[in-house]
């Protein structure tokens, strides 16, 4: 295996990558035959923006992986590449004799969950997202609520308000945002520019009279009605949780569901009762 180059920059990036913003693509020499500029185990790095780090060869073959990366990042799936080194004229990219195979893979960001709020839930929240693996972000316009000493685990601290977070946020697909405000102005304040960001998910919390209070106000100040349509609120699955932990449970379980595609029922009510056909199960689910 080829151990040259700057291996041990290109894994620091790649942790970098997981808990960073912008998507980045491995790709990684896994077969070569005959002349060839790198051999099996040559990696490079390709972020979003076209940026590399490392190197698989250079030249034109380069130039093509590249051009493979950035088409795996787009569609967020890998891609096996292969390129034969021998004839320019009949669409090679060298005339170094050989063969390679470079596999390219999507490198996954960690989700970021922004939470808007510092207070009961809001570190709750961050708490249990960070132990679920989530990249995480609290904001807070009061600065006494939004620092590591009065809610730790955050990986960032954002103490301005939440009408100025697309300034100073970097949103994307992957950005779950979860606003635990301590009321309805602070939510009428913030919606309009968040929904107009990138973003996976957009919560509020509270009551179903607070959102009600808050959605009127929103639709007085002119949000279409498709944009307030597709706000989780009150966030969470119905759980009837009553503590902050309770709560922040119920918030991340609907996001959980939502990224992994679950109904969010009952395990017990989706399993056949044992002995029984899928049809026979359906119609006892159905009282028949």
């Amino acid at each position: 295996m080829d151990t040259s180059g700057p291996l041990e920059s290109i894994y620091t990036a790649l942790a970098k990558v997981e808990r960073g913003s912008q998507a980045a693509a491995l790709c990684t020499v896994i077969r070569a035959r005959g002349s060839v500029p790198r051999h099996v185990g040559s990696k490079m790095l390709v972020y979003a923006d076209g940026r590399i780090a490392g190197t698989i060869g250079g030249g034109e073959m380069e130039a093509r992986v590249i051009q493979a990366a950035l088409a795996a990042l787009a569609e967020r799936a890998p891609q096996l590449v292969t390129h034969a080194l021998v004839d320019p004229a009949a669409g090679d990219p060298g005339v170094c004799g050989g063969e390679v195979e470079v596999f390219v893979e999507p490198v996954q960001q960690l989700p970021t969950l922004l939470v808007i709020g510092g207070g009961h839930v809001g570190r709750a929240v961050v708490q249990l997202a960070r132990w679920l693996d989530f990249r995480v972000a609290l904001s807070d316009d009061r600065p006494e609520f939004c620092h590591p000493e009065a809610v730790p685990g955050a990986d960032a601290y954002l103490p301005l308000p939440a009408r100025d977070l697309p300034g100073a946020f970097e949103f994307n697909s992957e950005t779950y945002i979860v606003l635990a405000t301590r009321g309805a102005p602070l939510d009428v304040e913030a919606l309009p520019p968040l929904l107009a960001v990138p973003h996976a998910y957009l919560g509020v919390i509270g009551s179903r009279r607070r959102w009600a209070t808050a959605a009127k106000r929103l639709a007085d100040l002119g949000v279409p009605a498709e944009q307030l349509a597709r706000v989780h609120a009150p966030m969470g699955l119905e759980l009837n949780a009553e503590t902050p932990q309770e709560i922040a449970v119920s918030i991340l379980a609907e996001i959980i569901q939502l990224r992994r595609g679950g109904s969010g029922g009952s395990m017990q009510a989706a399993l056949p009762v044992l002995g029984t056909t899928s049809k026979e199960a359906a119609a006892e689910q159905r009282g028949e």
